[in-house]
């Protein structure tokens, strides 16, 4: 079957830019190497999301589970698991080669976000050895924290709005390497309003136990000490890889990220971009400018494979 536009990649941009696609009836392919939701559901499926357009408050996996539900409802064919390898010229087409297939296209949207990526490591002592026995890098359902002692590292959004999270229902407590949070000023003033404790300008000198986890060691400002842990969350970014991109053909930035232009255009001609991936001066990452982007690489898509006489 030969599709209008395929969509690689099935986070909030990839989904929103297959509902665009099907308001103009294009035929529509979304392909995901791993699972619907991309960071969604891969880094923080419990974190509550509170900048997103019309939600007080939504938790990560019940957005992308409604994002998801609205784009197969709209008649995007949805496939999960299946790895792009190469965007070829065909004879006025797009051939989208994957791990289990090939695919006839008129247009292609990228929208991979980051890439194949997984969590930073601190690479500390006993860091290893205690991964999965009391160190994670996403935090548990609440349900599985109660009644244990949870300390949360990181300086960002997600840190904070994870230990917030944790502190509803047990002990917790967050470590940051900086004096200062990154994270934004509303997130900030919920951490100080809550029962969180803080420990600030502090490193790891090494994760303690036995068989599992039991104290952190910290270092701060020269005085050592152990914080007792039955769960430490580790959550200090991300590391990607993005090298698929190179194979593809497209300009990218110094940064490795895709070069784009208002339209979201790339370099080459049939091939559009939103999201994490795309870089310009001024982006802000975000998911609702994910959502936008992708409006934008969907109509765009659908101009340049439908040609309506008002484009």
């Amino acid at each position: 079957m030969s599709y209008d536009v395929v969509i690689i990649g099935a986070g909030p941009g990839g989904l929103t830019a297959g509902m665009y696609a099907r308001s103009k009836l294009m035929d529509t392919l979304i392909l995901e190497a791993g699972h619907v939701g991309g960071q969604l559901t891969s880094l923080y499926p419990e974190k509550g999301i509170h900048n997103y357009p019309g939600f007080e408050s939504v938790q990560a996996r019940k957005l992308s589970d409604r994002l998801y539900a609205q784009a197969e409802s709209m008649g995007c064919d949805i496939r999960e698991h299946e790895k792009v390898a190469e965007i070829n010229d065909g004879k006025e087409e797009l051939l989208v080669v994957t791990n289990k297939g090939t695919y006839h296209t008129k247009s292609v949207i990228v929208a991979i976000g980051m890439g194949s990526f997984h969590p930073k490591k601190m690479d500390s002592p006993g860091e290893k050895e205690f991964t999965d026995k009391g160190i994670a890098y996403i935090l548990p359902v609440k349900e599985e924290l109660v009644g244990q002692k949870v300390v949360m590292f990181g300086g960002g959004n997600s840190a904070i709005e994870m230990a917030l999270i944790a502190d509803s229902v047990t002990d917790t407590t967050i470590v940051h390497r900086r004096p200062e949070f990154r994270a934004d000023e509303s997130n900030v003033n919920s951490l100080n309003e809550s029962s969180i404790k803080k420990i600030m300008s502090a490193n790891v000198v090494s994760f303690n136990g036995d068989d599992i986890l039991k104290s952190i060691t910290l270092d701060q400002g020269g005085k050592t000490f152990d914080v007792p842990v039955d769960l430490a969350v580790i959550n200090i970014g991300i590391n990607s890889d993005l090298t698929d991109l190179k194979k593809w053909g497209i300009d990218l930035t110094s940064e490795g990220l895709v070069k784009v232009d208002f339209d979201m255009r790339t370099n080459r001609n049939g091939i559009f971009a939103c999201g994490d991936v795309v870089d310009y001066p001024g982006k802000y990452k975000q998911i609702i400018t994910a959502c936008g982007e992708a409006a934008t690489a969907a109509v765009s898509s659908y101009k340049f494979v439908k040609k309506p006489y008002w484009a």
